[in-house]
């Protein structure tokens, strides 16, 4: 199967406040006010957690459908922690993104649990999302 390319457009509405497209769809990212924003949607990094929630629910539903697992329920928290300090500059210690991401599966099947762990590993290992945070992958940002 050839390469399929995914692409968004985005406008800044304010300093916090910024609209995206995606092909038929508008979602809005702004900051709690606590960052300085109008929480008028959730901020980019509670959108990189639900990307990859929605990403662990179709590669997890996909998955267990190939290993014959029934899936009576699913449900995924995840959490990150990450220091604003350093996102606003106060601080060159560290890192700006997420120090760690837990992502917690819970089900319901009948499936005993060394199946269920072979499933979460193959899970994680082909989600898109989860591979594009555990692996560097390239990025240019270019200004026109």
């Amino acid at each position: 199967m050839a390469n399929t390319k995914f692409g968004i457009q985005a406008v800044s509405e304010n300093n916090t406040k910024t609209v995206v497209k995606a092909r038929n769809f508008t979602m809005v990212i702004d900051e709690p006010p606590s960052l300085g924003g109008n929480d008028t949607g959730a901020n980019p990094v509670e959108y990189l957690l639900a990307a990859l929630a929605g990403c662990l629910n179709v590669m997890g539903n996909l998955i267990a459908k190939e290993m014959s697992i029934v899936l009576k329920s699913y449900k995924i928290n995840i959490s990150g922690s990450l220091d604003p300090d350093y996102l606003f500059g106060k601080t060159e210690e560290g890192r700006a993104g997420y120090k760690e991401i837990i992502a917690q599966l819970e089900v319901q099947t009948d499936a005993n649990k060394e199946i269920l762990e072979k499933w979460a590993k193959e899970v994680e290992r082909r989600c898109p999302i989860s591979d594009n945070i555990s692996h560097p992958t390239s990025l240019k940002v270019i200004v026109k």
